[in-house]
């Protein structure tokens, strides 16, 4: 509701015939666009009107124009395309944030360029002073083998190293931070986890999911001003790309002030819907939190939890071996040991009233979400619970059914497809690779889909993400018409998917997600005509204008 205070010093009174007609100044019009407001009852418009971060009006151009007064600003569109602000429904905020400040290693293409920007980023600290974050891919080498610590290790010999892989699934550690970690030929690997050896038995440094735990125990943690700067940064690459509300995955106790203090301090320039680990739902529910805890711009209430790992480190979770791999089927997370206690904690959290959101990537992995989804609802009770599934990568027909069939929002990020389709076939075979991202046979079913990035592990970018959905085209140009082309969607089943549908999964359809009068002012402007030009050419599209809050919080010069 617009405040009364706001309208009193923005309305204009005019006595006439002795009846009082009200006239409503905006804070913000832009006219002369082409607006999609993915609202199916009024589909386009050309311009619209905002007072108090809130869309007051949507029509023609002359109509919203009469609402313009001294103070307004006018955006002239000029044809330009708009659309709702983009909801990125999964991306690891802290971590991406403190990524942009890091050492960049996704586009290293050898070892050795893997090793020399290690090098002369390590050269550049202060003794002791952690190397982390990085996004390595080994699948863009020649041969594709894992790194070592010894490609490392005499770069950085006062420095602790740990550096992820792209997918955050595996690690490299050198030597000094293997040491500091306790790790040594005769560490076993833990539940859920793998310590990758060489043919001696001597850790290579690679460490696979659950593993990963051993070194990140004893990296001192960010202190608040160093978290600060890192969403800051977030902020402004998400304002870059159009990103006015993001479903953080990684929204953990200690990040939660950092929130709350730049809430208080009027900077929060993107919507923050936080997930907490599901492992540790009861600290939530003791202190009365449910789903959508919190106000429009920070809210917690979401869970998340692992039921396996990632394809790039085979440790997805299959029903069959992997291709390339035959001695392993993946990996199920720790949390999945045993897997009545990922049960105990999706029927536990659910009965609190908390949302519960689960990573599955294997075909195996979505089906036991599934049918744990399924037993919490039948124990607890019919209700609106919105259960996820994170990624949803790889799934077999008959799973692709029960997302509709149980009402499981399928949050996927398309971005992957171009990237994995790369290799997939490689590791998994064409007839798995069938049902990986599956987004047309899950819209076709009725399932709705929910878009995102997963960024830090893919670029924060939804114009890409789109180009993704809509064309399929990998990004070694290797499959012009699309890998698994049958799997496209429509430019506007994607735009569907990052606004609307990812307001749905967070329980915001009522406020955000689509250009319509009472809902929050957040909408972007493009170059260029998604709708109607060339698919191939969506990845070549940017964003001129963020408008967040009724406000523009970016502008392309």
């Amino acid at each position: 509701m617009i405040r009364l205070t706001v309208l009193m010093a923005t309305v204009l009174l005019i006595v006439s015939c002795g009846q009082v007609t009200t006239m409503i100044s905006a804070d913000l019009i832009a006219v002369n666009g082409r607006i999609t407001t993915v609202n199916d009852t009024q589909p386009e418009a050309e311009a619209v009107a905002v007072l108090d971060g809130r869309i007051i009006a949507i029509g023609g151009s002359n109509e919203i124009q009469a609402l313009a007064g001294p103070q307004t600003r006018i955006i002239d569109l000029r044809g330009r395309r708009v659309v709702p602000g983009f909801n990125d429904s999964h991306v690891h905020f802290l971590d991406g944030g403190q990524g942009l400040a890091g050492v960049q290693l996704r586009n290293a293409r050898t070892e050795a360029e893997f090793s020399r920007l290690i090098g002369e980023f390590a050269a550049k600290l202060q003794k002791g002073r952690w190397v982390l974050n990085g996004n390595w891919d080994h699948e863009n080498w020649t041969p594709a083998r894992l790194p070592t610590r010894q490609l490392i290790d005499a770069l950085t010999p006062e420095n602790p190293v740990f550096i992820n892989r792209l997918d955050g699934h595996m690690a490299l550690a050198n030597s000094l931070a293997m040491k500091l970690a306790g790790i040594t030929r005769s560490t076993q690997d833990p539940p859920g986890g793998a310590i990758v050896r060489d043919q001696s038995g001597e850790p290579t440094g690679v460490l696979k999911d659950a593993a990963m735990g051993l070194v990140y125990k004893v990296i001192p943690p960010p202190a608040d001003d160093e978290m600060a700067e890192a969403i800051s940064a977030a902020m402004r690459y998400a304002g870059e790309n159009g990103v006015t509300s993001v479903q953080d995955m990684s929204a953990s106790p200690s990040l939660l002030p950092v929130y709350q203090k730049l809430l208080r301090e009027g900077k929060l320039t993107v919507r923050i819907s936080g997930h907490q680990p599901l492992s540790q739902w009861e600290r939530l529910a003791a202190v009365g939190v449910r789903v959508g805890f919190g106000n429009e711009k920070l809210k917690i209430g979401g869970l998340k939890g692992f039921a396996d790992g990632s394809l790039g480190s085979t440790t997805a979770l299959f029903f069959e071996p992997y291709v390339d791999d035959p001695k392993t089927s993946g990996l199920p997370s720790d949390e999945m040991f045993p897997e009545s206690r990922m049960l105990d904690n999706i029927v536990g959290a659910d009965k609190a009233g908390l949302q519960i959101a689960v990573h599955a990537i294997g075909d195996k992995a979505n089906r036991i979400i599934l049918d744990q989804f399924a037993e919490a609802a039948r124990l607890n009770g019919d209700r609106d619970r919105r259960f996820r599934i994170e990624h949803a990568q790889h799934l077999r027909m008959e799973e692709i059914r029960r997302f509709a069939s149980q009402r499981v929002i399928a949050s996927m990020q398309p971005y992957h497809a171009i990237d994995d389709g790369r290799w997939a076939e490689n590791r998994i075979g064409p007839e798995r690779a069938r049902g990986t991202y599956a987004f047309r046979s899950l819209i076709d079913a009725g399932a709705v889909l929910a878009f995102g990035s997963d960024w830090y592990v893919a670029p924060m970018e939804p114009l890409m993400g789109i180009y993704a959905a809509v064309t399929r085209r990998t990004l070694d140009g290797k499959h012009p018409e699309g890998w698994v082309p049958e799997q496209k969607i429509t430019v506007a089943e994607a735009v569907r998917a990052f606004t609307l549908g990812s307001a749905y999964a967070s329980f915001d359809e009522k406020i955000k997600g689509s250009i319509e009068k009472g809902k929050l002012a957040d909408m972007v402007v493009l170059s260029d005509d998604i709708f109607s030009i060339d698919p191939t050419a969506i990845d070549k599209v940017k964003v001129v204008l963020t408008i967040f809050d009724g406000k523009v919080v970016y502008e392309r010069k």
